[in-house]
């Protein structure tokens, strides 16, 4: 399994991927999950992956070589999509002929293989707006908003409380890379299915360039942010008054262990 989250803001984009794949406790390792698509000046798109490395990474290498949609007149690709909504359709159209093939009856691995697989897929081309998706591997996709400016892909569960209660839409970048790798800190610590080194890109909005950076786990800022985190976390539950209704005086105590 991974995890992979991107966050739209006003400033701009940043998506984290982990590089964990596993087929249980004694294999484990390592694959490049963030891949990045530029062209100076022109575009720079990211898509992340999560699930069936086989699929994600068939569907990535039929859209190098050029994906021929329904409605269109010959192979595209995402270097020359027009729109990164178009771009969406590419992967998602990519994405479908990959299970499709393997789900075909005559295929040997029809029915024991999982091909669960789904993609972000985002960034910026040319005087477009900046945009995130979400592409499953139906080929279906949905688009980031600012109700809700973040998306996930992977074991998502442990890194959403933060970024439901902190990320918003006007959160500063900066700040929304820091909430991201949060996220990643405490699904780590809650599942070793996901695991470090982590890849960042960040996109500020109408730039057409992004900021790379790969994190090891011993990333001095990484280690130091998750120590602080637990640190905050213990600090603020301390702080809380405990429950006003829950008695537990020494002779409340004994009475209530003599009644079990």
């Amino acid at each position: 399994m991974t995890y992979c989250v991107g966050m739209l803001v006003e400033e701009g984009l940043a998506m984290i991927a982990d590089t964990r794949t596993n087929a249980g406790v004694d294999n484990i390792s390592s694959y490049r999950k963030l891949h990045v698509f530029k062209t100076p000046g022109e575009r720079i798109l990211a898509v992340a992956t999560a699930g069936n490395l086989s699929v994600t990474q068939t569907a990535l290498a039929m859209v190098a070589e050029g994906v021929k949609l329904p409605d269109s007149t010959g192979p595209e690709t995402l270097e020359t999509a027009p729109s990164l909504f178009r771009a969406a359709q590419i992967l998602g159209h990519a994405m479908a002929m990959v299970r499709a093939t393997i789900n075909t009856p005559a295929s040997p691995t029809a029915d024991a293989l999982n091909v669960n697989a789904s993609m972000l897929l985002g960034g910026q081309i040319g005087g477009g707006k900046m945009g995130l998706y979400l592409i499953y591997g139906q080929g279906n996709f949905i688009e980031c908003g600012a109700d809700t400016p973040y998306l996930q892909i992977g074991e998502l569960k442990y890194g959403k409380p933060i970024l439901d209660r902190a990320l918003h839409d006007y959160t500063p970048l900066s700040e929304a890379v820091k909430l991201g790798l949060i996220s990643f800190d405490s699904t780590i610590r809650s599942n070793i299915a996901v695991g470090p080194p982590l890849d960042l890109i960040v996109i500020p909005r109408d730039g057409l360039t992004g900021m790379e950076r790969r994190i090891d786990a011993d990333d001095p800022y990484f280690r130091d942010l998750g120590r602080r985190w637990s640190e905050a976390l213990a600090a603020a539950h301390k702080a809380m008054p405990d429950p006003t209704w829950l008695d537990l005086t020494p002779t409340k105590t004994a009475r209530m262990k003599a009644v079990t």
